[in-house]
C-alpha cells in the first residue's frame, strides 16, 4: 500500500474528516502495525488492525473467554484428549474468492509452521493436520493440552486464504504482500494503508455471518498521546487509545466523552537480557529487583490504576499464586553487587517506545533507584519496530515491556516467557536460559491432572522470581476514551486493545 508526503497525507486525513459520517468509526492510535500477516506477527497494534479481517475455527462469546463456533459448527475432543475434529461451515468464500473448506485450514497451519515465526508457537502442542472430507478437518496433538481449543480463538488463529501463494515471491508463502493487505473471510477488509497516517478497513459487504455496522473503520495514526486527547475532546476522532493517565483523567466529566474502565491482565516489566554482561548474574539481577520503588511507581505514575504485580501470572487467573514481592531496599540490593564483585559500579541500558507513555515516566524513576546503587542507567526512546526489532535480536541491556494474554491459562505467562526455545518476540523476552524452568513449563503443557499442573505452575512462579529475569511491576487497568456517541463497544481481556469494530455503531 501508500506511502506519501506528509502535506498529501495530512489533506487526505482533513478531506476524511469532512466526509466521515455514522456509519465511520475513527480509532486514534498512536502505533502503526509492524505488519498485517497473523502467521508472522505477535503484535497488539497488528493485531488491532487485523483481527476483524479474519475468522478463526472458534471465537471468544462476547466480552467472555467462554467458546462460541466460528468457521466450525461443531467438534468433538477425543476422551484422551488427542484428537480435535472441527466440522466446518460450507459456503463461505474468501475476500479473494476463493472458497473457504478443509483443505484451507490445512493450509494455514501448513504456512504457519513453514514460516515459523512467534504464531506458530501458539500450536506447538499440533502433531498433525489432516483431512478428513471436503468440510472436516483433524487436529491430532503430541500430549493433551488443556487450553488448545482456546489457542484457535487467538489472532494466531486466524484462517487466511490460500489464494495468496498467488503472490508468493522467492519462496517467502505471500509473506511480502500479506504485510500489506488482509485475506481473510471476516466482516472487514484493509483497504488502504498510508504509511504514517491511516489504515482503513472496509465493511465486507458479502460477509456470511451478521454484517458489520460499521462501513469502514479508520486507524488514524498519532504519535503524541497529547494530540489524541485534543482531537478526542473535539470530535474528530471517536476512540483514543492508550493516552496517559493524566490525559484520562482530565477527560473524565468532559461533556461528550466517557471512559471505560475493567480490570484487566495487561502486566508491564523490564525485560532484563540474561545474556548480556553483568545481567547473567543472578545476584545482579536480584539487586536491580531490590533497587526499584515499586510503590512510588504505583502511587505517583499509575495514580491508582494499577497494581503492582505478585509474581509473574496475573492476578485474577485460576493459577496465581502471591509469591514474593522483592520489597524496595537499596542497602540489600548493594550487598548483592558487591556480593557479585561489582561494588564499583557499572553502566546499562534501558529502552523504551513512546508507545506507552508511562515507561518514558518509569525509566526516569529506575534510573534513579539504579544510581542509588551504584548502577548508572542510559535511558534510550525508540519507535515501537525498532524497539521490537532489538527485542527480537537480544540487541537491549534492559527494556520495558507489556504482555496481556490471548488465551485464559497460565501458559501464556509462563510457557511463553520462559522456555528458552522462545527468546526474543516469540515470547522470552529476556532471554532467559534455566533447564529447570524448560522441564517445568513442558511438564504444565502435558499434565492433565489439575492438581499436579497447579503445582507445576507454583514452581514455575516461584523459581521465576528467585531468578529474576525480569522485573515484574505493574498490573494495569484498562482505561479507554470515546465519545459518548460510540455504542456496542464490547470489552473482551482476551482481545485489549482490539476494540469489536463488527459490534459497535455510532449515534449522533
Amino acid at each position: 500500500m501508500r506511502r506519501l508526503s506528509g502535506v498529501l497525507c495530512w489533506v487526505l486525513v482533513l478531506g476524511a474528516m469532512a466526509w466521515a459520517g455514522e456509519d465511520v468509526l475513527v480509532m486514534g492510535v498512536t502505533a502503526e502495525p509492524e505488519t498485517l500477516d497473523p502467521h508472522v506477527t505477535v503484535d497488539n497494534n497488528s493485531w488491532r488492525a487485523i483481527y476483524y479481517c479474519y475468522d478463526r475455527l472458534v471465537e471468544y462469546e462476547g466480552g467472555t473467554t467462554k467458546l462460541r463456533p466460528g468457521l466450525a459448527q461443531s467438534w468433538e475432543i477425543s476422551e484422551d484428549g488427542l484428537t480435535y475434529t472441527f466440522h466446518l461451515r460450507q459456503g463461505i468464500t474468501f475476500i479473494d474468492g476463493t472458497p473457504f473448506n478443509a483443505e484451507a485450514v490445512r493450509f494455514n497451519f501448513e504456512r504457519l509452521f513453514a514460516i515459523g515465526k512467534g504464531p506458530a508457537g501458539t500450536f506447538e502442542f499440533i502433531k498433525s493436520v489432516e483431512v478428513i472430507d471436503e468440510y472436516t478437518i483433524k487436529f491430532v496433538l503430541d500430549a493433551p493440552f488443556a487450553p488448545a481449543l482456546s489457542a484457535f480463538a487467538t489472532d494466531q488463529g486466524c484462517i487466511v486464504s490460500p489464494g495468496v501463494m498467488e503472490h508468493e515471491v522467492d519462496g517467502d508463502w505471500g509473506q511480502d504482500w500479506l504485510s500489506e493487505h488482509t485475506a481473510g473471510t471476516g466482516p472487514f477488509y484493509a483497504a488502504e494503508w498510508i504509511h504514517g497516517m491511516r489504515l482503513v478497513l472496509k465493511r465486507n459487504e458479502g460477509y456470511w455471518g451478521e454484517p458489520a455496522k460499521l462501513a469502514q473503520v479508520e486507524l488514524r495514526y498519532v504519535p503524541e498521546p497529547e494530540d489524541l486527547r485534543m482531537l478526542l475532546e473535539k470530535g474528530e476522532i471517536d476512540i483514543a487509545e492508550k493516552l496517559t493517565v493524566d490525559q484520562i483523567q482530565s477527560l473524565k466529566g468532559v461533556p461528550g466523552i466517557r471512559v471505560f474502565e475493567a480490570p484487566s491482565f495487561q502486566c508491564h516489566y523490564i525485560y532484563l537480557n540474561c545474556q548480556r554482561p553483568y545481567l547473567n548474574d543472578v545476584r545482579v539481577r536480584r539487586a536491580i529487583s531490590y533497587a526499584i520503588d515499586y510503590q512510588g511507581i504505583v502511587d505517583y505514575i499509575w495514580q491508582g490504576t494499577a497494581v503492582r504485580m505478585e509474581g509473574p501470572v496475573p492476578i485474577g487467573f485460576a493459577e496465581h499464586i502471591p509469591v514474593y514481592q522483592y520489597p524496595y531496599d537499596p542497602e540489600r540490593a548493594k550487598a548483592l553487587l558487591e556480593e557479585a564483585g561489582y561494588d564499583k559500579g557499572f553502566t546499562l541500558r534501558i529502552m523504551h517506545s513512546p508507545v506507552v507513555p508511562e515507561w518514558r515516566q518509569m525509566a526516569i524513576v529506575v534510573q534513579q533507584n539504579l544510581a542509588e546503587i551504584g548502577i548508572d542507567v542510559e535511558v534510550e526512546s525508540y519507535a515501537w519496530p525498532t524497539l521490537r526489532a532489538k527485542l527480537d535480536q537480544g540487541d537491549f541491556d534492559m527494556s520495558f515491556g507489556y504482555w496481556t494474554p490471548d488465551y485464559a491459562d497460565a501458559d501464556m505467562f509462563t510457557w511463553f516467557w520462559f522456555y528458552s526455545e522462545n527468546w526474543g518476540l516469540p515470547g522470552n523476552r529476556a532471554w532467559y536460559k534455566n533447564e529447570v524452568m524448560d522441564d517445568l513449563v513442558t511438564a504444565e503443557r502435558v499434565e492433565i491432572n489439575p492438581e499436579e499442573r497447579q503445582r507445576l505452575f507454583e514452581g514455575i512462579q516461584w523459581l521465576a522470581v528467585s531468578d529474576a529475569p525480569y522485573v515484574y511491576l505493574v498490573q494495569a487497568k484498562y482505561q479507554l476514551p470515546m465519545r459518548e456517541w460510540v455504542k456496542g463497544y464490547v470489552y473482551n481481556p482476551m482481545l485489549l486493545n482490539m476494540p469489536n469494530f463488527s459490534g459497535i455503531y455510532i449515534e449522533k
